[in-house]
């Protein structure tokens, strides 16, 4: 019977069980010998030490400290969710060094997108200060002290950003998907240092975009009032987008709602072409000549393929293009061929392109065809590298939700961050966004406000150190004590305007048209804290000192701490088994224990009530879990737990102990 220890994934030891999978000889007394892993991949030891790497004081140690497993656990927190018990969505509160460690064997490989503001590096911003010694201890510490500055006086100063970001993106790497994307918003300071550890992290190869932005700008700067920041983006696997031939659809504004009104012309019509754009070109007309949306969504004609401009040049670029003869759908004549040749290169991808409407035809086989551009096709677009949202805009938007008091400085903007949500991730996937420098919860106010307007299922994870606020800020003054108070009210303001507006619209849907499913507005709220399950203290005791001995062994009798409730351990159970933290919990009682059903389809099984007997285990087995998890202090006598053995190997159901 396996026991849970308390203790997140085992990195090193995944990864090296996957290596010795694929290179089972390069393996000797459980002993990676990375010569003969090196010279099997074609690469020889060669004593050549002057290699181009990027290198930093604490680099070892920061990757150690990635790999080094989690002491804690998420507490959860209903009192300060909402809709805890329905909700997909996550906030966590922590050391999102330690969260990420935490998440790796429920997320692995499930985050679709990844956005993350970390600190500036601008000598003023909080770096965190990471303790490979003990993690949880130093967390203990952080959350009870204000920002610390790291002002270029400072010798370590990149190193100190270095070693703080390093193991974070290592980790973060895990979570993504292989068709995932991560965005990293950054300045100056640290553009370039952070373009070289992403290059080693995800691999040059997977390098996309450094997209530029607005930010405000300074009036005291001292040469350039430099008013712009960066956003280095990066495929998990270039190869696997390429692959699966994705396209990320870029945000069109326009082309969605003529989109949705063709619908509903179509049906309201029945197909008559000429109504349908009369309708079309009537909600074209109501918009104002300088509309941000009037350029895109520029169509001509109707038909089944829906909106299109017939304005396409269909001769071979610069001539000498192939001369096949093209029938004329109408006369059945072969057409007048372009002296440049025709575009496509053989008959049989022009009948492609006719048959699929992409190719307009004159009255006759006199007029030469032209291209269609279908507008619900081109959608299909790569996004423009610099984006003009204005950051003061995005800050009066943000102070306008918490009624005008500015108890955050310089959020990002919801309809950038909504944008690019929207470029990579599918509305009806259950994509997963992910931001571990959460701050004002822009990225979870951008997905719920995404998904309320397009009908969309994504889900965010937000995490964010709860940072304590200057007791002389407006934050403080408002009644926020720590960046976490203010992002989690953000989301609920943020949320409740949000299903208002879309409950309103549904009322007010137009005839043909369906009601829109109404947005997930909810979250649950968890905590990092130390393992419930309690450890071993094995610090050096002398022989005189054997008392202290025997009360930690009769400590140990308990493997759960005193001061933790029931669902504490379930969603620890969860997290170090697999279980997403959203999967539903449902007690049960039998025979007077009480237990919990994990998972919709009885993936688990938690029993953590005194006195269970042979009897209870055969009627917990009746539920057909995946898994019996059950505390060893709470089995009636040791009969009753080595019967529990050999009753759930007979029904081929997993026992664990903690």
């Amino acid at each position: 019977m396996d026991k849970l220890d308390g203790m997140s994934m085992d990195i090193e030891q995944t990864e090296k069980e996957k290596l010795k999978a694929v290179f089972p000889q390069c393996f000797a007394e459980g002993k990676l010998d990375i010569d003969k892993l090196l010279s099997l991949c074609g690469e020889y030891i060669d004593n050549d030490f002057e290699k181009y790497k990027f290198e930093w004081h604490g680099k070892t140690e920061s990757l150690r400290l990635a790999q080094k497993r989690s002491t804690g656990t998420l507490r959860p927190c209903p009192e300060e969710s909402v809709h805890f018990d329905d909700t997909q969505n996550l906030y966590i509160e922590g050391d999102n060094l330690e969260v990420l460690k935490l998440l790796q064997t429920s997320y692995y490989r499930k985050v679709k997108m990844i956005y993350i503001d970390p600190p500036y590096n601008t000598g003023n911003d909080f770096v965190y200060a990471d303790d490979f010694a003990d993690p949880m201890a130093r967390y203990k510490e952080v959350t009870q002290q204000t920002t610390k500055s790291n002002p270029e006086t400072m010798g370590r100063y990149h190193t100190n950003w270095l070693n703080m970001m390093y193991p974070r993106l290592r980790l973060a790497a895990n979570l993504l998907r292989d068709d995932g994307v991560i965005f990293i918003s950054i300045d100056d300071n640290e553009v370039t240092n952070l373009r070289k550890v992403c290059d080693e992290v995800f691999g040059e190869e997977n390098y996309v975009a450094t997209l530029v932005y607005d930010k405000n700008r300074k009036n005291d700067a001292k040469y350039f009032s430099v008013g712009h920041e960066y956003m280095l983006v990066y495929f998990k696997s270039a190869a696997t987008i390429n692959e699966l031939g994705l396209i990320f659809r870029a945000n069109k504004e326009g082309i969605d709602e003529v989109k949705k009104e063709f619908d509903r012309l179509r049906k309201l019509y029945n197909d008559d072409w000429d109504k349908v754009n009369e309708g079309l070109k009537a909600l074209y007309a109501s918009w104002d000549k300088d509309d941000e949306r009037k350029p895109l969504a520029r169509f001509t004609k109707v038909d089944e393929h829906g909106p299109y401009r017939d304005d396409g040049n269909i001769s071979w670029p610069g001539g000498g293009g192939p001369k096949y003869p093209v029938i004329h759908p109408v006369t059945g004549k072969p057409c007048k061929v372009p002296d440049a040749g025709w575009r496509f290169p053989n008959p049989e991808r022009m009948q492609e392109e006719i048959n699929n409407g992409r190719v307009v035809f004159g009255a006759d086989e006199t007029t030469l065809p032209r291209i269609r551009r279908n507008l619900f096709e081109s959608d299909k677009q790569v996004m423009r590298s610099v984006t003009f949202s204005y950051a003061q805009t995005a800050t009066l938007e943000f102070i306008k939700i918490f009624d005008n008091a500015r108890v955050f400085e310089n959020p990002k903007s919801v309809d950038d961050l909504k944008k690019l949500v929207e470029y990579v991730t599918s509305k009806d996937d259950n994509d997963v966004i992910l931001d571990f420098f959460s701050g004002s919860a822009t990225t979870a106010h951008a997905v719920m406000q995404l998904n309320a307007e397009d009908g969309g299922c994504r889900r965010f994870i937000c995490v964010q150190l709860p940072e304590l606020c200057d007791e002389k800020s407006e934050a403080y003054k408002a009644g926020y004590k720590n960046i976490c108070e203010i992002g989690k009210e953000r989301i609920r303001r943020a949320g409740a305007k949000i299903l208002a507006e879309a409950e309103e619209a549904n009322r007010q849907v137009k005839l043909g048209e369906e009601e829109k499913p109404l947005p997930d507005v909810g979250f649950k709220v968890f905590k990092l804290d130390t393992s419930n399950i309690k450890l071993w203290d094995g610090t050096p005791v002398s022989e005189e000192d054997y008392q202290i001995v025997l009360n930690r062994m009769n400590d140990m009798i308990d493997s759960i701490k005193n001061d933790r409730t029931d669902m504490d351990v379930v969603y620890e159970i969860m997290l170090k088994m697999g279980v997403p933290l959203t999967y539903p919990v449902l007690p049960i009682e039998i025979d007077g224990v009480k237990a919990y059903s994990v998972g919709e389809d009885g993936l688990l099984m938690i029993c953590l009530d005194a006195g269970i007997t042979t009897e209870t285990i055969e009627q917990l087995a009746d539920y057909a879990p995946a898994k019996i998890i059950i505390a060893e202090s709470c089995f009636a006598d040791v009969s009753a737990m080595r019967n529990a053995h050999y009753v759930l190997r007979d029904r081929k159901i997993e026992l664990k102990l903690i």
